[in-house]
């Protein structure tokens, strides 16, 4: 079996994280996904000048082809419109209305390739009060209540670590491509298709929603839970100190409670009407956050993996990033690999994490420098000589040369 997008042209105009790991994943999937940026580079590369700043960029960019135009110069514009009239997708996540504003919109786009998907990412939608409102993974994650909605009651909000709402953007947005391209099949027609950070993240906050309109919130008073559970409806959901780091422990059944009672060496306990059934527990959470608690405190965050897998309790110890980058069931299933990747060193860069029987990720290819594939792009595609790549140079339309290191 070939891989599933093979033959799809992507043209990735993307930049930081909401775009690029939509293109990402395509290139994942077989798509000859070419990256092209403006002549300085996209705002991500330039982080490379902070130590690992790089590193992102790498992630995101591999098996892509990179090509640098400008797209505010005509000469360059007239170049991209040649790719889109081979094109399958073109991607893009810049303020709304900036292609638009350099007549290569999705309307423009559209009627020059009727079978084009145009891809749109933003913060806030093309349409609406908040279209052109700045947006970054911070300021969603503040818009849409993941902040209000982290941290401790008497704490302040807090973002997530992880930069959550860019890369739930990113997934959306190639799930919006992936069913624009599979219409396409039945309808020989291109579409438009845009994702709003804000509206992929919202359905994050399920569980305090619930809390919420099922009258559990006082008012004026923060949904934040800590580590316990955000609509405050199972005991034990928190995080537990052990003797070397911490270990997270859920119950979602009966079984699981009765489970973790055996672990404990608790088997007294079960039937207690105390703790019983899960809003029981709910009344009770305190007290059961002191048994765990007393129990997890003694021991490893080994040992208390070992008796949690034993007796069949979700649980995880909190691992440390240097222990993720490690981790062998990622390693074995080839979802990380250490690369030596030739612009920022030995590192673990990801494959995708959509798998597909018979469709094995392609080889890695390293993420491309500046401009690295133009000689393959523009004159294996569009079959322009090195004379007119050259003019078109001096016209201010291509990035500079690229020059291997």
């Amino acid at each position: 079996m070939s891989r599933p997008l093979e033959g799809v042209l992507v043209l990735d105009l993307g930049h930081i994280y909401q775009a690029p790991y939509a293109g990402f994943l395509m290139a994942m999937a077989g798509a000859t996904v070419i990256k092209i940026e403006p002549p300085n580079g996209e705002p991500l590369r330039r982080r490379a000048m902070v130590a690992g700043g790089s590193v992102p960029m790498a992630m995101l960019n591999s098996n892509k082809r990179g090509l640098s135009l400008d797209l505010k110069n005509p000469q360059g514009r007239e170049v991209f419109l040649r790719l889109v009239d081979r094109a399958d997708v073109v991607i893009e996540n810049f303020s709304p209305g900036a292609m638009d504003r350099l007549g290569l919109g999705h309307e423009a786009l559209l009627k020059r390739n009727p079978r084009i998907i145009y891809a749109a990412g933003s913060g806030y939608g093309q349409t609406g009060p908040d279209r052109d409102r700045l947006a970054m993974d911070l300021t969603v994650q503040a818009a849409v209540g993941v902040m209000h909605t982290t941290g401790f009651p008497d704490g302040p909000p807090t973002k997530a670590g992880p930069t959550v709402c860019d890369f739930l953007g990113g997934t959306h947005l190639y799930g919006a491509i992936m069913t624009a391209l599979f219409a396409r099949e039945r309808s020989g027609k291109g579409a438009f298709v845009e994702v709003a950070m804000q509206d992929a993240s919202y359905s994050t906050l399920a569980s305090a929603i619930g809390m919420h309109f099922g009258g559990m919130l006082k008012k004026d008073v923060p949904p934040r839970t800590g580590n316990s559970h955000a609509g405050m409806a199972m005991a034990p959901y928190n995080v537990y100190p052990a003797k070397d780091g911490w270990i997270a422990i859920i119950v979602v059944t009966e079984g699981h409670w009765d489970r973790l009672l055996g672990a404990m060496g608790q088997q007294a306990l079960i039937g207690d009407e105390r703790f019983r059934t899960n809003p029981d527990r709910v009344k009770h959470m305190a007290e059961v956050d002191r048994m765990v608690t007393a129990w997890t405190s003694v021991h490893t965050r080994a040992e208390l993996e070992a008796l949690t897998r034993q007796h069949g309790v979700p649980a995880a110890p909190v691992r440390t990033l240097e222990e993720v980058l490690e981790d062998p069931g990622m390693h074995e299933r080839g979802m990380l690999r250490w690369v030596d990747h030739p612009e920022v060193g030995r590192v673990v860069l990801p494959a995708t994490p959509l798998r597909i029987e018979g469709a094995p990720p392609p080889d890695f290819e390293p993420s491309p420098f500046l401009n690295q594939h133009e000689s393959e792009v523009l004159g294996d595609l569009l079959g322009m000589t090195k004379a007119e790549r050259e003019a078109l140079r001096d016209a201010g339309g291509l990035g500079p040369r690229f020059n291997a290191p």
